[in-house]
C-alpha cells in the first residue's frame, strides 16, 4: 500500500535539475553498514560520461506534491550506459555516502594515546566525511597504542568501533538534503519517528504512513560472555569479566561465550568490551520484520507500532535494516499509464536495549619484524623502568626517528627472574627482532637483535670466525668492555679486556 501523490527527483552536482527523470531506486541501509542506493533513470541527455558523473554529489528527493519527505545524499560511486531507444538514454547510477570513501584506502599505521573519538576525526577528515558526530553516552577511554595494520580505512573504524561498542548510521535532516555520518554508543540516540498503525489492508493507495506487515522471530542466542586478558604490569590481575545476557525468554543460561585475548589491558576496558559483546551476540535474539508505506523509517530511527492485534507487539520498536524501493515507471517513454510506488521492507529490535555491531576479526601478523630502536636526539640508551624500548617499524610513513615513534616495547632477555638474570638494553639506532603477542599488531615484542650493513659485528668477519665476543660500549664514549673467546684449534684460552669491572657479591 503506497501512499498518494508519490514523485521522485535525483539532482547530481555539475548538471541541470531536471536533465534525470528516476524510473527506480533501491536504498539498502543496515545499521552499521554504509548504504547503497541504486538509481535506474532516463534522460534525453545522450552525452553523460563517467567522468562527468562519478564523485559527484547526489541527492534523491521523494515527495509528496510539493512536500518533500525525505532526502538522500551520497556520492556518486557507480556509473552505467543502458537502453538507448532514440527518444531516452537510461543511466544506472550506484550512489554511497562520503563515509564509502574510507574503504578505498588502506594503510599501516600506529595512533598513540588517542580515544576513538580522535581517531575517528583523524581518518574520517583524511577521507573527506566532514558531516559528521559523535553521539557517545558512555566513556571511551585513550588506547595506548592502536595500529591500523593492513586494513582499509573503513574496516579499521569499523573494528575499533565494533569493539568500543559503537554503532553508526546516517541521519538525515527532515527539512533539507543535509545528513550526518552519527557514531553512537546507545539507543537513547536514536532520533523518534512517531506512532505507526499497523493497517494490513493493501487494496488501494493510502494518504497516511503506516506498518502494513509484521512478523516477531525469537532466536536462541549465547547467554553469557567471559572476557580474560593479561598485563605484565599487574602480573598477578586476573584480568577476567563476566556479563550475562538479558530477555532470554526461557531459554537455557549454559551458552556461555569465552574470549581470551579480550582486547583490553584494565578494568574498564574489560567490563565495557565484555558488555558490548553480551549485547552484540544477542543483538538479533528478538526481532520482527515488516512492510511500510513510509520513508521516514531507516536504521538510526525508532517508532512505536499501534493496532496491531497481537497486542505485546503494540510497543517501541528500532530500525536495524532497511530496503526502501520506489518505481516511477511514468519517466520512461511509453509508460506514462503506470503510477508511482514506494514500499520499505524493515527488519527491527525492541528499543529498550542498545543493538551493538558483532567483533570484526582483528589482523594478525604474520611473523616476526625488524625494526629499528629509537630515542631523543644524542640520546644513546633511552628505556624506561621496565627496561622497554621505543622502535620505527619500516612500514611506518607517519613517525620519524624519535622518542614518539611507538609505545614502548618489552624486551626479552636471556634471564629474567626477581631481582636477578641478565640484562642488555637495546640501544638507540640497532636493529631488533620484533614479534607479537598472539599476533597483535597493538602488542610487540622484541625477541632479537640482529646486525646490518651500518651496524657490523664487533671483530673482523670472516676472520675471526672462531671468536665469541660480548663486547659493551662506554656511554656516549669510544671505550668498551670485552670478554672474548678464542676457539681456534691452535689458541684454546679466553681474553678479558676491560676498562673497569664492578663485581657483585657470591656465594
Amino acid at each position: 500500500m503506497s501512499l498518494k501523490g508519490l514523485r521522485f527527483t535525483l539532482e547530481i552536482d555539475g548538471q541541470e535539475p531536471d536533465t534525470f527523470a528516476v524510473a527506480n531506486f533501491r536504498l539498502i541501509q543496515n545499521q552499521s553498514y554504509p548504504f547503497v542506493m541504486s538509481v535506474d533513470v532516463a534522460s534525453d541527455s545522450f552525452m553523460q560520461t563517467a567522468g562527468m558523473l562519478l564523485e559527484k554529489k547526489a541527492t534523491l528527493t521523494i515527495w509528496q506534491g510539493v512536500i518533500p519527505l525525505r532526502y538522500v545524499t551520497g556520492v556518486v560511486a557507480g556509473f552505467g550506459m543502458q537502453e538507448n531507444n532514440g527518444w531516452q538514454m537510461r543511466y544506472h547510477l550506484r550512489i554511497e555516502p562520503p563515509l564509502w570513501r574510507c574503504g578505498l584506502r588502506q594503510n599501516f599505521r600506529i595512533f598513540q594515546q588517542q580515544d576513538i573519538r580522535t581517531v575517528s576525526a583523524t581518518l574520517l577528515n583524511e577521507n573527506g566525511v566532514t558531516e559528521w558526530t559523535p553521539l557517545f553516552y558512555e566513556d571511551h577511554p585513550a588506547r595506548e597504542f592502536c595500529v591500523q595494520y593492513g586494513e582499509s580505512d573503513l574496516a579499521f573504524l569499523a573494528r575499533l568501533w565494533a569493539e568500543e561498542g559503537i554503532f553508526f548510521f546516517e541521519r538525515f535532516a527532515a527539512d533539507s538534503p543535509e545528513q550526518k555520518l552519527t557514531l553512537c554508543d546507545d539507543v537513547a540516540g536514536l532520533s523518534q519517528a512517531g506512532e505507526f498503525p499497523f493497517n494490513p489492508d493493501t487494496s488501494a493507495g493510502a494518504e497516511t504512513e503506516c506498518v502494513s506487515m509484521f512478523r516477531y522471530e525469537a532466536y536462541v542466542r549465547p547467554s553469557s560472555v567471559q572476557s580474560q586478558d593479561y598485563t605484565f604490569k599487574v602480573p598477578d590481575w586476573p584480568g577476567m569479566y563476566e556479563q550475562q545476557g538479558e530477555n532470554l525468554n526461557g531459554q537455557l543460561a549454559q551458552y556461555e561465550i569465552f574470549d581470551y585475548p579480550g582486547r583490553f589491558k584494565d578494568e574498564q576496558h574489560g567490563k565495557d568490551f565484555t558488555l558490548y559483546q553480551m549485547d552484540s551476540l544477542r543483538s538479533d535474539a528478538e526481532k520482527a520484520t515488516g512492510q511500510s508505506n513510509s520513508p521516514r523509517l531507516w536504521p538510526g530511527t525508532r517508532f512505536t507500532l499501534t493496532r496491531h492485534p497481537q497486542k505485546m507487539l503494540n510497543r517501541e520498536w528500532q530500525v536495524v535494516q532497511s530496503i526502501l524501493s520506489g518505481s516511477q515507471p511514468q519517466a520512461l517513454h511509453g509508460s506514462q499509464g503506470k503510477g508511482t510506488t514506494l514500499g520499505n521492507q524493515l527488519e527491527v529490535i525492541p528499543a529498550d536495549r542498545t543493538w551493538r555491531p558483532r567483533l570484526q576479526n582483528k589482523p594478525k601478523v604474520d611473523g616476526p619484524q625488524s625494526a629499528i630502536v629509537t630515542g631523543p636526539a644524542g640520546e644513546e640508551i633511552f628505556c624506561d623502568e621496565h627496561g622497554r624500548v621505543r622502535v620505527k617499524f619500516h612500514w611506518d610513513r607517519y613517525h620519524g626517528m624519535t622518542e614518539a615513534s611507538s609505545c614502548w616495547v618489552r624486551v626479552s632477555q636471556a634471564w629474567a627472574g626477581p631481582g636477578f638474570g641478565n640484562l642488555a638494553i637495546p640501544r638507540v639506532g640497532q636493529e631488533v627482532i620484533v614479534d607479537f603477542l598472539n599476533g597483535d599488531p597493538d602488542q610487540p615484542i622484541i625477541m632479537g637483535r640482529t646486525y646490518h650493513e651500518d651496524n657490523r659485528s664487533p671483530g673482523d668477519l670472516p676472520g675471526t670466525k672462531t671468536q665469541m665476543t660480548i663486547r659493551s660500549k662506554t656511554y656516549k664514549g669510544s671505550g668498551f668492555n670485552e670478554l672474548r673467546f678464542e676457539d681456534a684449534t691452535s689458541n684454546g684460552y679466553p681474553q678479558k679486556y676491560q676498562k673497569k669491572i664492578s663485581l657483585g657479591k657470591y656465594l
